[in-house]
């Protein structure tokens, strides 16, 4: 595995969005990755130059045979749209994977959950602020960075406002999207994880990693449509549409699954705001991609896939969206 063995990692939620995105940066950084999966044999067929280790981070046999000589992880799991039991099962498995993470001699275990709302929250939101606080109680010093929306391709969250704004000339506007967050582009989010590996720490932490903007989420459909070349869509009012209501309209216009936007949307009906941003200034990193900026890349990296299929695809197009991938 590792030539270095202060530079051993083990990645957990390597074939997700975000562990996608940070493997790359991991390895110019000089870590050697070890990649935790379910179906190491269909990773292998997917990713064939990666080191990949079958296990569940639940499991505490696996996690030891994972994190054996590992320095350092990071914990990119959690179980949005799963059973109704999941954030039992994730506090637990998160204490699993610390246990075995100090046992194995693990220095520093870095996670990313999202940002705590002012209320409860979404059952998901509240899952992920657990684990954190599970992780972080731990015998390992662990960094929880909390985010608010990723936008980037593969985001659930972006691939909803993306459909959207795409999709529809004329929105209902629920009270819910008047809330406000601060998206933050999936580039910035793997340069924190990268360097909060190595940020000096004396106890476990949390940070939360706000966007450089706070946006509601009417402005942030507006400006995806403006990136996309579009008019951005045209919006009545309509405040008692629930949650539970618009999820079902997003379900119908979004290519995200069912139980996914169903915690997306319960998740934006309230501020989803940074205790600060001191983060950004202990790695020396202030100057984050613009919202703009974020969702061009998002776009450019679709338009290098295949094309929208089917029906929607069609109307993308004569809304005049440019869905074809670049010659």
């Amino acid at each position: 595995m590792a030539t270095n063995p202060d530079r051993s990692l083990l990645l957990t939620g390597a074939t997700g969005f975000v562990g996608g995105a940070v493997r790359p940066w991991l390895a110019r950084e000089g870590w050697s990755v070890r990649c935790l999966t379910r179906d190491a044999a269909r990773a292998r067929e997917r990713h064939p130059g990666l080191d990949w280790v079958q296990g569940d981070v639940g499991d505490p046999g696996s996690c030891a045979r994972a994190l054996d000589g590992c320095r350092a992880a990071l914990y990119l799991v959690h179980a949005i749209g799963e059973a109704n039991d999941h954030y039992e099962r994730e506090v637990a498995a998160a204490a699993t994977f610390a246990g075995a993470a100090a046992r194995a001699g693990v220095e520093r275990i870095v996670y990313l959950g999202g940002v705590a709302p002012p209320g409860a929250g979404s059952a998901h939101l509240r899952s992920r602020l657990a684990v954190g606080e599970a992780l972080r109680a731990g015998p390992v010093r662990a960094v929880e960075l909390r985010a608010s929306m990723i936008i980037g391709f593969g985001s659930l969250s972006w691939l909803i406002v993306r459909d959207l704004a795409a999709r529809l000339p004329v929105m209902v506007l629920p009270r819910w999207l008047r809330s406000l967050t601060q998206p933050i582009a999936i580039d910035d989010v793997v340069i924190a994880l990268v360097r909060a590996l190595d940020l000096p720490l004396d106890a476990s932490a949390s940070f939360d990693v706000p966007g450089p903007a706070t946006l509601s989420g009417k402005q942030i459909l507006e400006e995806t449509a403006r990136s996309m070349g579009l008019r951005h869509p045209r919006t009545i009012s309509v405040p008692l549409l629930s949650p539970h209501l618009s999820s079902l309209w997003v379900r119908l216009v979004t290519r995200a699954d069912w139980s996914v936007a169903r915690e997306v949307v319960v998740g934006l009906t309230e501020d989803l705001l940074a205790r600060d941003d001191r983060f950004w200034h202990l790695i020396d990193h202030p100057n984050r991609l613009t919202f703009a900026a974020a969702a061009r890349r998002a776009l450019d990296a679709e338009l290098r896939r295949t094309p929208v299929p089917g029906a929607w695809g069609v109307i993308e197009r004569v809304r005049g969206l440019a869905v074809s991938p670049p010659s």
